[in-house]
């Protein structure tokens, strides 16, 4: 259980399953140590959550605002203008989708620069080709995605009611 938790600890991403096991052994539970290592981990500040294929130690929701307050996390260190962030919203709803797909959302075209942003931060992937003339890429996000805004998966994203509830 302390060698899962101090490779999640050293891991800046979340951690597959198959390392996890290489960890620990093949013999191991993967799973019941996890459920063992969430356990002992219960009066922390922290616990072990399921992001994407992987698992990542992650900061409870009790102690974000703490953390908002020391530095603006997701924003300041994705450094993401509001446009960048819709854009990857978008791609985040509607995947997988294509640079035309974007346009028809956003009403203008999307730069390959802003594309280029998102991909060097690893939110984004190409995805499968369209099935249409041409067979443009289509954009899809990574578990960093999901990494970088807390996500488990993306089930996990609000869905229209929340956003409006949130937009007040």
């Amino acid at each position: 259980m302390r060698r899962i938790e101090a490779v999640l600890f050293a891991s800046a991403s979340p951690v597959p399953r198959k390392d996890l096991a290489r960890v620990v052994g093949q013999g191991a539970s993967v799973d019941l140590l996890i459920e063992d290592l969430a356990a002992d981990l219960e009066d922390r500040p922290y616990t072990v959550a399921r992001v994407g294929a992987g698992w990542a130690l992650r900061t409870r929701p009790a102690f974000a605002q703490a953390i908002r307050m020391a530095a603006d996390v997701t924003t300041q260190a994705l450094n993401l203008s509001a446009f960048d962030t819709a854009v990857l919203a978008a791609i985040a709803y509607h995947q997988p989708i294509t640079r035309d797909g974007l346009h028809e959302i956003f009403g203008k075209d999307i730069s390959r620069d802003l594309i280029g942003r998102l991909f060097d931060r690893a939110l984004i992937a190409t995805g499968p080709r369209a099935p249409r003339r041409g067979a443009p890429y289509t954009f899809v996000t990574t578990d960093a995605f999901l990494a970088a805004f807390g996500l488990e998966t993306l089930a996990d994203l609000p869905d229209a009611e929340q956003l409006r509830d949130a937009a007040g």
